[in-house]
């Protein structure tokens, strides 16, 4: 088979004009070839040796005659050559390596499916639970079932980045399953409130790691056009999560909360077996200088011609040796930076007290069965989180940000209205309602999915691990400092001064966002990094 190099080989040769019927036989099966190959990735090899043999035929008849001019054979030559072009880069072709990129991702978003579960599955056992382990009037016991988990996830975050850099993403996937499955089984076997703890405790440092790494895994092995939409799987994961908790909390009786901890260990074991499986991210292998396992890994993921796909990060990233940054100088890095101050704006806007006092929230406002309406909150954010990954290549990650901030802080302030103004006290229960969707419904369509997106992107192979764990300790701080303290500033401020607040943070971060994200859309890894330095 002749390659285009082998036609390139013949420059030195005058080519004679060929007959019309080798012209036209020419012309003919290359038009064919260029057809089928349209059609079927399989028909690539076949239209190369169909043009090795027009190439050889070609050469032949140039040599029994010098004297044409070479204006022709140039034109066939590139003809043939945008041919093969056109079939390496066939929609066909792209699409025979997607199933192992989506079987990688389903299984890593195991661990976006246990945040989930975990933050909010006590919603709904916390009577059952502390009645049962004999300390249901202890406000600090009953609060620190909640906190247990987010102080865990502090501390597995942090050490996320550790791990995710030095073992790997695969390997941290796997660590991150045994304090799951083990906290998950202390949980559902408690005889005390301190067994219970600590196995909430286990299971927030497992959801601490695997938030840390389930972002940096799926952005390194998803396509370049796919990596936006693949990346809003993660966040939406989490709100399958939180809505199988929720939905859990009014299908299962809560008296049988020993049951539902135990479901919670099926996803960490499947998590495990799953990643025992799956390959190393190709750019964190091309980081540790091990190029051939990197290839292999592409391959697997990407297809036959995965290696060429890790351009730049395959050509220069191996051969750069970049010593290892002090926490104190990441912090310093402007993408670790916007990363950390995306995570504390999403938090300080008030999602996860939306999330974590909503039932009680609606009650007061008076609506009777408050706990559906929690749950139809956690679907209105499933709902509006496949709609951004729909969206996210085609508006661009800044957008979707800007739009949904700007529609958390309308919101909130509509609900800090039906507060305040005795005009609308009879409409109090509607406007709290509506005020939550229309709240959940945005921070779905940008706030929610795209900072986990948008850290790996702006942040080099060097630094990516460590970057989204500081981004997320940052977010868990700031999730535990919402949670521990929402009842006494509603206590302090009442619901309307502690909205207020939250709208005016959302306000804040449009102008953050305007100011200073990049939009990273349609770029891959190293042109985002390209554009940064």
């Amino acid at each position: 088979m002749l390659s285009h190099q082998a036609l390139r080989g013949s420059s030195t040769v005058h080519v004679a004009r060929p007959t019309n019927k080798l012209s036209h036989l020419s012309s003919t099966r290359l038009a064919a070839a260029v057809k089928q190959t349209s059609r079927r990735q399989s028909a690539r090899l076949a239209l190369q040796q169909d043009v090795g043999k027009l190439a050889s035929s070609a050469s032949t008849e140039c040599r029994q005659s010098r004297k044409a001019k070479q204006g022709h054979r140039s034109c066939v030559v590139a003809n043939a050559t945008k041919s093969i072009q056109a079939s390496y880069s066939s929609p066909e072709s792209s699409k025979s390596s997607l199933t192992p990129v989506l079987i990688a991702v389903a299984i890593a978003s195991l661990g976006a499916l246990l945040f989930g579960l975990h933050v909010a599955i006590v919603n709904g056992l916390q009577d059952a639970v502390s009645a049962e382990l004999g300390f249901s009037g202890n406000t600090g016991l009953r609060g620190a079932m909640v906190s247990m988990v987010l102080a865990g996830a502090t501390i597995g975050s942090t050490s996320g980045s550790g791990l995710a850099d030095g073992l790997g993403r695969r390997k941290s996937f796997l660590l991150s399953a045994v304090p799951l499955v083990i906290g998950s089984i202390l949980c559902a076997t408690a005889g005390s409130a301190n067994a219970l703890l600590a196995g909430r405790f286990l299971c927030g440092m497992g959801i601490g790691l695997t938030s840390a790494v389930t972002p940096v895994y799926i952005s390194e092995v998803a396509p370049t056009h796919l990596r936006g939409t693949l990346g809003s799987v993660n966040q939406l994961v989490i709100c399958f999560g939180i809505l199988g908790a929720l939905v859990c909390n009014i299908a299962i009786p809560a008296t049988q909360w020993r049951s539902i901890f135990a479901l919670t260990a099926i996803p960490a074991v499947l998590l495990f077996l799953g990643m025992l499986g799956q390959p190393e991210s190709p750019r964190w292998l091309v980081q540790k200088n091990r190029t051939s396992e990197a290839e292999q890994s592409a391959r697997k993921l990407w297809g036959s011609d995965g290696a060429s796909q890790l351009g730049d990060s395959k050509s220069g990233g191996a051969q750069t040796v970049v010593a290892k940054q002090s926490t104190a100088q990441l912090l310093g890095v402007r993408g670790v930076q916007i990363g950390i101050a995306l995570f504390v704006l999403q938090q300080f806007a008030g999602i996860n007290a939306v999330m974590y006092f909503s039932t009680q929230v609606f009650k007061e406002a008076g609506i009777q069965n408050a706990a559906t309406a929690s749950a139809a909150i956690g679907l209105v954010n499933v709902v509006g989180t496949i709609i951004a990954g729909s969206l996210i290549e085609k508006a661009g990650r800044v957008q979707l940000l800007t739009v949904s901030f700007t529609g958390m802080c309308i919101s909130m302030f509509a609900m800090v209205a039906g507060r305040s103004l005795p005009q609308l006290a009879s409409s109090a229960g509607t406007i709290a309602f509506a005020g939550t969707v229309a709240y959940v419904l945005s921070f779905a369509l940008g706030a929610g999915p795209v900072p986990g997106l948008l850290v790996p992107e702006i942040n080099t192979e060097q630094m990516r691990g460590r970057a989204m764990s500081l981004a997320m300790t940052a977010h868990w701080v700031c999730n535990f400092a919402v949670g521990q303290f929402f009842d006494y500033a509603r206590v302090q401020w009442g619901a309307a001064g502690i909205f207020a607040f939250f709208g005016a943070m959302c306000a804040v971060a449009v102008l953050f966002i305007k100011s200073s994200v990049p939009e990273t859309k349609g770029r891959s890894l190293e042109e985002v990094q390209a554009m940064l330095a």
